[in-house]
C-alpha cells in the first residue's frame, strides 16, 4: 500500500492566522530578478492557509530554479501548457483558482496582457483568467526609466480599468520595485477576504502620546501601538476605509496615517476627521491624562524640577457629544486589579462615556509592548463578556468580528 504524505512545506500551512485558509492562488512569476523573492512570497501566503501553485514563463526560470518553487509551494511548477490544459484548470470558467498573483510582473508582460498576447505560461493564465472573471493582481518590477514609458503606463491604466488590481512598485534608487511580501500577503488577504466592512469608514486612535516638557523633553507612556496598528491592519482586510491617528508608522499605501504627538492634536484630528463622516471611532491610543505648559527653551538640568500638571479633556466624551450615534469603542487597561475590580471599572466607563463597547485588560504583566494580550469584551447589551487571549492580531479579529455585529444589528 502506497500511504501518501505532504510535501514537508505544506507543514507550515496556517502557522501565521487563517486569513487565506481554503484559497487557491495561482503565482506567476516572469523574468525579472525579483522572482527570488517569490520563494518567501509563496511561503507566506502559505503560513495564511493558501493553496499555492506556480506557474513561469522560461525567462523566470533563467533567474529562478523551478525547483526552489517546488519547494517553496510544495506542488509541481508548471513551466509550460501541456495537454492537461493547466490554464483552464486553475483559470478557466470553473478553475479552482480564487486568484491569479502575477509576481514579479515585467513591463514585457504587462504590455502582452494588455494585448491580449499567449506566448507564455504566465501570460496565458492572465488572458484566461480575465476572460473568466477570475480575480488577477499585478506586481510590477522593472527599471524607473521602463515604469516611466508612455505606453508601459498606458497598458497599465487599461489592465486596471478591466478589474485587475496593480500593488506597487516601491521606487527607489531608479527601480520600479517589487512590493514588499508584507504589502502583497495584506493587498491579497484585502482581495479575498471578507467584505464585511466594505464602505465603512473607521477611524483608530493608536500608541501613545507625548506631552512636551520643553523642546526636547516629553512626558508620555509605554503604549507600543501594536494594538491599534492590527486592528487597522485587519480592518483593511476587512475591506474598510481605515484612517489611523499616531505617533508610528505602517507605510500601507492603503490606509490613511495622520500623525498626532500630543492628547490635544490626537483630539483635534479625530474631531476633524469625524466631521467627514465616519461608522466606527476605536479609541486604542493610550492617550495623557495629564499635560502641562511647555517651555520654549530647554530646561537646565540640575538640582530639582517640579512640574505642574492639568488635566486633558478625554477624546472619547468630546466625540460622544458631538456625535451621539457613531460607534465608539473604548479601552480601559489597570494594573494590579482583580478581575471583579477591572471589570467593574471598565463598566463604569463603558456606561459613563456612552459607550458601545470597552476592551479592558490588566496589564502589570502583558500588554503594553507584548505581542500578546489577554482582554475582556464588554458592551451595555450583554450582561457578561467575552474573554479572549492570544496574539494582538487575534485580538483585533476577534473586536471587528464584534464591532461588526453591532453594526448589523443597527440596521
Amino acid at each position: 500500500m502506497q500511504i501518501m504524505r505532504d510535501h514537508p512545506t505544506l507543514w507550515i500551512k496556517g502557522n501565521t492566522s487563517a486569513s487565506l485558509k481554503g484559497k487557491t492562488i495561482v503565482l506567476a512569476v516572469t523574468g525579472s530578478i525579483a522572482a527570488v523573492r517569490t520563494v518567501e512570497l509563496a511561503r507566506e501566503l502559505i503560513r495564511r492557509g493558501a493553496d499555492v501553485y506556480a506557474v513561469m514563463s522560461e525567462a523566470a526560470s533563467w533567474i529562478l530554479n523551478p525547483m526552489a518553487l517546488h519547494y517553496a509551494t510544495g506542488h509541481e511548477v508548471m513551466t509550460r501548457i501541456t495537454g492537461a490544459v493547466e490554464h483552464v484548470e486553475f483559470c478557466g470558467m470553473s478553475g479552482k483558482a480564487d486568484l491569479l498573483l502575477i509576481a514579479p510582473a515585467t513591463a514585457n508582460t504587462i504590455g502582452k496582457i494588455a494585448s491580449g498576447i499567449d506566448d507564455t505560461p504566465v501570460t496565458t493564465f492572465a488572458t484566461t483568467a480575465i476572460g473568466s472573471n477570475i480575480p488577477v493582481m499585478i506586481v510590477p518590477a522593472m527599471h524607473e526609466a521602463m515604469y516611466n514609458h508612455p505606453a508601459v503606463a498606458e497598458n497599465i491604466e487599461m489592465i486596471k480599468c478591466w478589474g485587475v488590481g496593480f500593488i506597487g512598485p516601491d521606487i527607489k534608487e531608479g527601480i520600479a520595485k517589487i512590493a514588499s511580501n508584507e504589502d502583497i500577503v495584506l493587498q491579497v488577504e484585502r482581495q479575498l477576504g471578507s467584505k464585511e466592512l466594505a464602505g465603512r469608514r473607521l477611524l483608530i486612535t493608536s500608541g501613545s502620546t507625548a506631552e512636551p516638557i520643553d523642546p526636547i523633553r516629553i512626558l508620555t507612556n509605554r503604549a507600543s501601538g501594536k494594538t491599534g496598528v492590527e486592528l487597522a491592519l485587519e480592518a483593511y482586510r476587512r475591506c474598510a476605509e481605515v484612517t489611523i491617528v499616531h505617533r508610528n508608522r505602517i507605510g500601507c499605501a492603503g490606509i490613511k496615517e495622520i500623525y498626532a504627538e500630543s492628547a490635544s492634536q490626537m483630539t483635534e484630528a479625530v474631531l476633524e476627521e469625524l466631521a467627514y463622516g465616519c461608522d466606527i471611532l476605536i479609541s486604542a491610543a493610550a492617550i495623557a491624562d495629564y499635560t502641562l505648559n511647555s517651555a520654549d527653551t530647554k530646561i537646565k538640568s540640575g538640582g530639582e524640577l517640579t512640574l505642574h500638571l492639568k488635566p486633558v479633556a478625554k477624546l472619547i466624551n468630546k466625540a460622544r457629544d458631538e456625535y451621539p450615534d457613531l460607534l465608539i469603542a473604548g479601552f480601559k487597561a489597570e494594573t494590579g486589579t482583580s478581575l471583579d475590580e477591572l471589570l467593574e471599572r471598565a463598566m463604569h466607563t463603558l456606561e459613563t462615556s456612552k459607550l458601545n463597547m470597552i476592551v479592558a485588560n490588566e496589564v502589570g504583566s502583558r500588554g503594553i509592548g507584548t505581542d500578546d494580550n489577554e482582554v475582556y469584551i464588554l458592551t451595555p447589551e450583554d450582561t457578561g463578556y467575552i474573554h479572549i487571549i492570544g496574539s494582538k492580531r487575534v485580538i483585533a479579529s476577534a473586536l471587528l468580528d464584534e464591532l461588526s455585529h453591532l453594526l448589523i444589528s443597527r440596521k
